[in-house]
């Protein structure tokens, strides 16, 4: 049975290191790492994150380096909790970085972090919850059976300009009379959130990704499936939508209810297979303003060949949970 990796120590060190300058010593040390495949049960399916299980000692320029080397949507670097962070119940600290620039809160990497902490034999001070801290504060996760359910952080929303949506919607190729419904979203993550007339409509975008880009606005789309009584059974319309995409549709798999779309171009992803973060804002969006029911299935990354599946839940107190399962596919130690 191979040894696991050390985990990082707890206390202190994350903030006093972090920022050191980089040293020929630092650069030449092997660290534990895993590559986790994140709301999926089935490797390669959903969307990989690298961790580094131990960041301490890495200077932000160091880290963004290997994040950037990666060319994932996100590396994640697990760290001490900060002394403020560890008095308020953090387990652990995780910094997370796009190829281009570090982010203060990502869903995937949250989930996948926490899950290659966990599988390194990482144990939460409070029984049956992760405390994680991150740049946006603290984030709590449960355990429910093999997934994992993050608290989605307090979302900030607002109406975008016309100007601005009319000149997304054009380099998404969507005409007016295909937008049902439009939010500027930010839980530490900013999306523009835009909920289309139909699933299909979504699954059919052929977005001017440099457009997007040049426009500087990440952009999430999502479509509500129609329920049983109202269309065809569902399991013909998954098989017409697998027929399309080359795909095989499994009858036992559960039926989504949403199709979401992610298209990152500003921090340098084209498309990103399942997204965390979009799919948190989008639940507060959608489930407060009476578009989508308090628990339901997501389906992302079907134009990518992937499929990706989040679970959302709202619970009493009004608080949105968003999940999923993970599977570590690389195990091993990384040259930083």
């Amino acid at each position: 049975m191979t040894p696991k990796p050390p985990l990082p120590r707890r206390g202190g060190l994350g903030d006093t290191t972090d920022s050191q300058s980089e040293t020929p010593a630092m650069s030449a040390l092997q660290r534990p790492f895993q590559q986790v495949d994140v709301f999926t049960p089935t490797p390669y399916q959903g969307n990989p994150l690298a961790v580094v299980m131990d960041g301490t000692g890495l200077s932000e320029a160091h880290m963004l380096r290997f994040a950037n080397w990666t060319n994932l949507s996100e590396t994640a670097f697990l760290l001490p909790p900060t002394p403020e962070g560890r008095a308020a119940g953090a387990d652990y600290r995780v910094r997370i970085f796009s190829p281009i620039d570090e982010m203060r809160f990502a869903g995937h990497p949250t989930l996948g972090s926490c899950h290659a902490w966990l599988q390194a034999g990482g144990q939460p001070q409070a029984a049956g919850v992760v405390v994680q801290e991150c740049q946006v504060g603290l984030v709590r996760i449960r355990r429910r059976d093999s997934r994992l359910f993050f608290a989605a952080p307090p979302l900030k929303r607002s109406a975008p300009s016309p100007m601005l949506l009319a000149q997304l919607a054009a380099a998404l190729g969507l005409k007016a009379r295909d937008v049902v419904a439009a939010q500027m979203l930010d839980n530490g993550s900013p999306w523009l959130g835009l909920l289309l007339d139909s699933p299909h409509t979504v699954l059919q975008l052929k977005p001017d990704q440099l457009a997007l880009k040049n426009l500087g606005h990440k952009v999430g789309v999502v479509g509500i499936y129609p329920t049983e009584d109202a269309a065809p059974p569902l399991i013909v319309r998954s098989n017409r939508e697998a027929r399309a995409f080359g795909k095989t549709a499994s009858p036992s798999a559960p039926e989504p209810h949403l199709e979401v779309r992610a298209f990152g171009a500003p921090v340098g992803i084209l498309e990103d297979p399942v997204t965390g973060s979009l799919n948190a804002s989008l639940a507060q969006w959608l489930i407060a303003d009476g578009y989508a029911p308090e628990e339901y299935l997501v389906s992302q990354g079907t134009c990518l060949d992937r499929a990706g599946r989040i679970h959302i839940e709202r619970d009493a107190q009004g608080q949105v949970w968003v999940g999923g399962e993970s599977v570590t596919c690389v195990s091993g130690s990384v040259l930083l």
